[in-house]
Parts: C-alpha cells; sequence; structure tokens
C-alpha cells in the first residue's frame, strides 16, 4: 500500500494492482491442466501460428505453459511466437526457461545467441555460439554467428575510438555496419544520434533515436532527447509529444494481471521529480499554446495574433526558428491590416533572417503593392516564384503586380485622388470633392487652361467612379482598368468618356475589405 500512496494510484486501482501480485504468488503451480488439455492447446497454437493468427496462437501457448511450467517446448513454441510478433525482448525469458530445463537444447541456444547478437550484446552471444558449436562443432550457422559476434566486437571499439577521437564522420560510417549486425542495440543508434547532432543533422538524429525508445525500457533520456530536437526544429507539437513521455512512468504490467484483470494495460503517471523533463515540458506547453492561439487569431481576422506573435518571441528568443516565424506571421498580419510602412519594415527584417522564405517576399510584394510601388511588388514575386514555383499565389500575385505596373504607367486611380489603396468610400469622396472643385473647367479662363482642366476633371471623375464602385475597384486592384475599352467586352461596362451617370459632389459609405489567413 505504500508504494500506492508514493505514485498516486486510486484505491480501486492499487487493490486490483496488489491483488494481480498476489495470485502471481499463489497460482503459479495451482493453475494445472491435464496431458490432454496442454497438447489440446499446443496443437492449436501450431495450428493457428501457421495460419499467421498470432495472437490467438499465443493465448494458447500461454495456456500450455500455465498448465505444465517444467515443459521445455512449451517456452521455446511460445518464444517462437513472440518472435513471429516482433517481440523479441518477450521471447528471451522463454529461450532462456527453455535452456535452464534442457541446457542441451541447440535450437534455444542458437535463437537465444541470434536475439542477443541483434542486441549488441556479444559476449552473452558469443557463449551460446560456443555452446552450440561444443556440441555440434560442424554447426555452419553457429559458426558464421560467432564470426559475425566477433566482427561487431571490434567494429564497436573501432565506433567509440573514433567517437572519442572527435571524428563523427568516421564513427558514422563504422555504426552503419555495427547497425546492420545488431539493430536492436539502442547504444549504437543513441552513439550515431549524438554524431548527426554534432554535425548539425538533427533530422537524422531524430531518425536513430525513436527506435531507441522501444528499445529500452523508460528511456527517459531519448524522450527529452528528442523532444528537445524537434523543438530546435520548430515542431512544437512532435516536441509536446516526446516530453511527455519523457516522464511517463510505466507503473503496472504483469502476466497474471492480463489473465485475471484483463482491463488493465500499462498505468502511466507524470513524475513530476523528473525536473529536468518537467521543465522542459512547461516551456514547450507555454510555447505552443501560444502559437497555436496565434494562429486562431489570424484564422479569425483579428489583429491582437500581433501582440500573441511578440509574446512568443518573448518566450522563446533563443531558439531562430521562432523568432522567424514570428516575424514573418506578424509581417502578414501588418498587410492584411493594411499598415503598409510597418508591414515593409517588419518584412524585411524577416526577409533578412531567412532569405530564401517565399512567404516573406510574397507579403512584403503586397506591402509594397499598398504603397504603390508595383516594381518592387514584381522583383519580390519575382524572386519568391525562384524559391516556390509551383505555388498559385505567387504565380497570380506576380501577374496582378505586372498589370498594376503596368497600370500605373497609364493611369493609377489611387494616385490621381492622391488616397492610399486601402482609403474608405468617405475619404475617396473627400478627395475627389476637393479636387474636383480645384480643377473644374468653369474655374480657367484661356481655352488651353479650360482644356488640359476638362482633362484632369475626366481623370479626377474617372477615379472616382472606379473607387466607390465595389465591382469596378476589385477590378481595378486585381491589375485591370474597368474603364479601359481595350478590357471592355461588346462595349459595355464602363466608358473613357465624361462619367455624366453619378453626381460629383455626392456622399457615400465606408467600404471595408476583410482580409483571408492563407
Amino acid at each position: 500500500m505504500e508504494s500506492c500512496r508514493r505514485t498516486g494510484l486510486s484505491g480501486v486501482l492499487c487493490s486490483l494492482s496488489l491483488l494481480c501480485v498476489i495470485l502471481d504468488i499463489q497460482l503459479d503451480g495451482v493453475l494445472g491442466a491435464t496431458h490432454g488439455e496442454i497438447e489440446h492447446h499446443l496443437e492449436m497454437g501450431r495450428k493457428l501460428l501457421a495460419a499467421g493468427q498470432l495472437a490467438e496462437a499465443l493465448s494458447h501457448y500461454h495456456s500450455a505453459v500455465e498448465g505444465d511450467s517444467k515443459n521445455y517446448l512449451t517456452y521455446y513454441k511460445r518464444a517462437a511466437v513472440f518472435l513471429a510478433m516482433g517481440k523479441s525482448k518477450s521471447a528471451l525469458p522463454d529461450l532462456t526457461r527453455a535452456i535452464q530445463l534442457k541446457p542441451d537444447f541447440l535450437a534455444a541456444r542458437l535463437q537465444r545467441g541470434n536475439i542477443l547478437l541483434k542486441q549488441g550484446n556479444t559476449q552473452e552471444a558469443r557463449e551460446d555460439f560456443e555452446a552450440v558449436l561444443q556440441r555440434s562443432p560442424d554447426h555452419e550457422e553457429a559458426h558464421d554467428q560467432l564470426t559475425k559476434a566477433n566482427e561487431l566486437e571490434e567494429l564497436q571499439e573501432d565506433a567509440h575510438a573514433a567517437y572519442h577521437q572527435g571524428d563523427y564522420s568516421a564513427t558514422i560510417t563504422v555504426l552503419e555496419r555495427v547497425i546492420e549486425i545488431s539493430p536492436w542495440d539502442p547504444e549504437s543508434r543513441e552513439l550515431r544520434a549524438e554524431c548527426y547532432i554534432r554535425m548539425g543533422d538533427p533530422q537524422k538524429a531524430i531518425q536513430d533515436l525513436t527506435p531507441t525508445t522501444r528499445l529500452r525500457n523508460d528511456n527517459r533520456a531519448a524522450f527529452l532527447k528528442l523532444s528537445m530536437l524537434h523543438y530546435s526544429l520548430g515542431e512544437h507539437h512532435e516536441s509536446l509529444k516526446a516530453v511527455f513521455f519523457c516522464f511517463a512512468v510505466l507503473f503496472l504490467h504483469s502476466s497474471v494481471c492480463l489473465f485475471v484483470c484483463s482491463h488493465i494495460r500499462e498505468c502511466l503517471k507524470l513524475d513530476q521529480d523528473d525536473k529536468e523533463c518537467f521543465s522542459h515540458y512547461k516551456q514547450v506547453k507555454k510555447l505552443s499554446k501560444q502559437l497555436d492561439s496565434a494562429e486562431e487569431l489570424i484564422q479569425e481576422e483579428r489583429s491582437n495574433a500581433i501582440e500573441k506573435y511578440e509574446s512568443v518571441m518573448k518566450t522563446e528568443p533563443n531558439v531562430q526558428y521562432y523568432t522567424n516565424l514570428a516575424k514573418e506571421r506578424i509581417c502578414f498580419c501588418l498587410v492584411k491590416v493594411k499598415l503598409a510602412n510597418e508591414a515593409i519594415d517588419v518584412c524585411s527584417e524577416a526577409h533578412q533572417r531567412d532569405p530564401r522564405n517565399a512567404n516573406v517576399l510574397k507579403d512584403r510584394a503586397e506591402a509594397y503593392i499598398l504603397n504603390q510601388d508595383y516594381e518592387k511588388a514584381v522583383e519580390d514575386y519575382q524572386e519568391a516564384r525562384e524559391f516556390d514555383g509551383d505555388n498559385n499565389e505567387i504565380r497570380e500575385g506576380l501577374e496582378r503586380a505586372q498589370k498594376l505596373l503596368k497600370i500605373s504607367r497609364k493611369r493609377d486611380y489611387y494616385k490621381i485622388l492622391g488616397v492610399s489603396r486601402n482609403a474608405n468610400k468617405q475619404e475617396i469622396i473627400k478627395a475627389y470633392r476637393k479636387l474636383a472643385q480645384q480643377w473644374h473647367p468653369d474655374n480657367f479662363q484661356s481655352e488651353s487652361e479650360k482644356k488640359e482642366a476638362e482633362k484632369r476633371f475626366i481623370d479626377i471623375a474617372s477615379a472616382k467612379e472606379v473607387l466607390t464602385d465595389p465591382e469596378m475597384r476589385q477590378k481595378f486592384d486585381a491589375g485591370e482598368d474597368p474603364l479601359d475599352p481595350e478590357n471592355q467586352q461588346g462595349g459595355g461596362g464602363g466608358q473613357q468618356g465624361w462619367p455624366f451617370h453619378f453626381n460629383p459632389f455626392e456622399s457615400g459609405g465606408s467600404f471595408h475589405f476583410k482580409f483571408q489567413y492563407n
């Protein structure tokens, strides 16, 4: 009960745990079975194994072992099922028990030696192969495996020597052969992962460390290292998963519990005494929550996403990935709320930090469009296309920027009225009224001045017509002049001449663009 209190298990679960332990002690040798029943289980196990029904076969072999714990063949056959299921660690105790019951059982010796060799345990593997050769000197497989065991031992020594000399590339080369011979050896994979880390290749280190979490029981060190590697790569969700398992402790698991308490599998608890794991867990959890919240705010088109990304940079100022990501997303947000100058500054800083980031270039191009600097917008879109040529947004953005540049060289309605691209309808009408009064032809005396004023007034009126009409303004913003005769189909739509159909001094409401998240 004391252990239950220490681990924090509930009273019911703890009682079941203790019951399982008691039954484990008392049922040994009690659950006997007749010879016929044991033979039936063995025969069923054999048939099911041959049919590939491994779980069912294993159940029958469990019953055979429980019915006769002194039969070496039942242990050996159950070990064969474990191996077929890929559970070599579970097979080892059965093979060892079979050898204890029958020391001259060469098949079990050879099988155990093969497992030990794959686990990198050269000394014990060698003992098994030598035991086989003592009784059967011409055993070809035992000879070959003994040679591999000797080779593996030398390779292991070479790998550690190269590592201590700081020759990580040579260490990796040697470990490739080591892992080929002993793929279930966690130590060799952990050593190679450390080499990859020191050589600046965290992705390959992750590939090597991941299987070691299964090859070792309670491999917290590997889980913590995996979490830190994912964290450094900006994979905060994967980091959070790994760090959770870092301090998840396997508390209860026994074969009798599986027999009596069929619903009990593994009981996990958070071990807060593991300070390093727990500290890292809190950091990853906090950062992950901030990042997820910031993206939700962007989805909801809320400007306080910027503040959330600024918090991300404060939470983790030392990992470059997160600072770069925050700058990139702040750049994106500023463009969407149409703060062109601020966006250009932040996007430029983000571009300096990560020059090959196509998203930053795309967003800065949009900021330049807001500032009516179409040449720079075209340049940014062209550069972005070099890094992400298959991106439709970049392709379409470049086409639009090129159209706007072409139109701006003819007439730009925003420049004509002297308003920004994100001006609302009221601002446009106010600018129109002021310019219309200034350039009304009746204000000029000479014929030449009147003609110039009339031309300017037509342009001013045309700009007002386009920019106060949502559909026409959308077309113009997409790079098409709705009043250009070349763009008209069948003579419909707007016209190049004097727009008599609207009142130059009419008033109107505001117009607002909502930005959409990419």
